[in-house]
């Protein structure tokens, strides 16, 4: 986060709080966030109090924490949260968008093989509120955390004239690391290889705006609970629900098979749903077949696809479907992979296969067969 300014200079003429910038009630937020920043500090973090950048060893020789890298290849992203964060908004809960802000990133990330390393944060605002932005930045230390990685720095920028009252916007930014010889691509995918899919935890975020358009369309009450979709948590709070970080149980099975290259490729599945996404990990040499019925759709998804008359191409092309991440692998270790991730916490479905083709890939189920174009990152 940016560093506190200390100033004793006697006030004359006009100020920066008469432009409608307080430095000081942004300085005292500031000084706040370091119990939260910290608790995402590993042995590779450098303090820098003061300093106008954030510090990170990539290699050290402690006894104990030994990590040292042949021929390392940095991998960076960066992303938002789009239009979930007015659903935050609205509700006036905001302590889950900063793990989606997180999860965002670092679900692109190691999608090569990285290791997420470091995170900072760009959080834009008409003014300083404290409470909303502590628990904003509360969510990203705790998306750090389940990530494993460090929350070195940000930025917190006021600018009343560009923002109604109450808007914000965050962007966030990873950077990973991976060697070269372990890093996962295209080429490595063949014919054969079976394509499991992790579960989202719900919508994650993309589709936002579809999803707002249904509430607005047929007048959903966001602090309502329905019974087709969770008697027990109202329509907001499953909204709301922060996108689920693979990257510990991505990162753990990476380091299980560090010497056999059992997995081949994997996908982030956000705007574009399945299709659009898988697309980009295949070379141009095999196509994908995904079983639409291998896995259970959330109740979220036809709750608002009655709600907003979605067509089945629609939802499959915005949404995720309930399957957040892909992980391509050998078929001899389809078993091994899936018992492991399980054991690790995530809901594994076998739902497709590589086959010889172009580029393309075929969601298949009893009525519709549907293609998607190949596209790059």
């Amino acid at each position: 986060m940016a560093q506190a300014r200390k100033s004793t200079s006697p006030r004359t003429g006009l100020t920066y709080a008469d432009a409608g910038i307080d430095l000081d009630r942004y300085d005292a937020f500031i000084e706040t966030l370091e119990g939260h920043v910290r608790r995402t500090f590993g042995p590779r973090v450098i303090r820098n109090p003061g300093g106008f950048a954030g510090l990170f060893r990539l290699d050290f020789n402690e006894r104990l924490f030994k990590r040292n890298y042949r021929d390392p290849v940095l991998v960076a992203c960066t992303d938002g949260v789009g239009t979930k964060i007015r659903l935050a908004q609205l509700l006036n809960i905001y302590d889950t968008i900063g793990i989606d802000l997180v999860a965002m990133n670092v679900n692109d990330l190691i999608t090569n093989g990285a290791e997420p390393l470091f995170f900072l944060d760009y959080f834009a605002v008409r003014a300083v509120d404290k409470p909303m932005m502590t628990a904003v930045v509360k969510g990203i230390a705790d998306g750090c955390t389940q990530a494993g990685c460090a929350l070195i720095g940000g930025e917190t920028a006021e600018m009343g004239d560009l923002y109604a009252p109450g808007d914000f916007d965050l962007a966030g930014f990873a950077v990973g690391v991976v060697e070269l010889r372990r890093m996962i691509r295209p080429a490595m995918i063949n014919p054969g290889d079976i394509v499991l899919g992790l579960a989202s935890s719900g919508v994650h975020s993309n589709g936002y705006s579809l999803v707002r358009k249904v509430i607005e369309h047929a007048r959903l009450d966001l602090r309502t609970t329905y019974a087709d979709l969770d008697p027990e948590r109202t329509l907001g709070r499953v909204l709301l629900t922060p996108t689920r970080i693979y990257a510990d149980s991505i990162v753990r099975v990476l380091r299980k098979y560090a010497v056999k290259r059992v997995i081949t490729g994997m996908a982030h599945i956000t705007g574009g749903g399945l299709a659009d996404n898988l697309v980009r990990a295949l070379p141009a040499s095999v196509d994908v077949v995904l079983d639409a019925g291998s896995w259970p759709i959330p109740p979220i998804f036809p709750f608002l696809q009655r709600r907003g008359g979605i067509s089945n191409d629609e939802m499959a092309r915005v949404f995720n479907m309930g399957i957040g991440y892909c992980v391509i692998v050998k078929p001899a270790f389809a078993d091994s992979i899936t018992a492991h991730l399980t054991r690790l916490g995530e809901n594994v479905h076998v739902i497709g296969k590589i086959i010889k083709g172009r580029g393309k890939v075929r969601i298949e189920s009893r009525k519709t067969s549907r293609p998607s174009r190949r596209s790059h990152a």
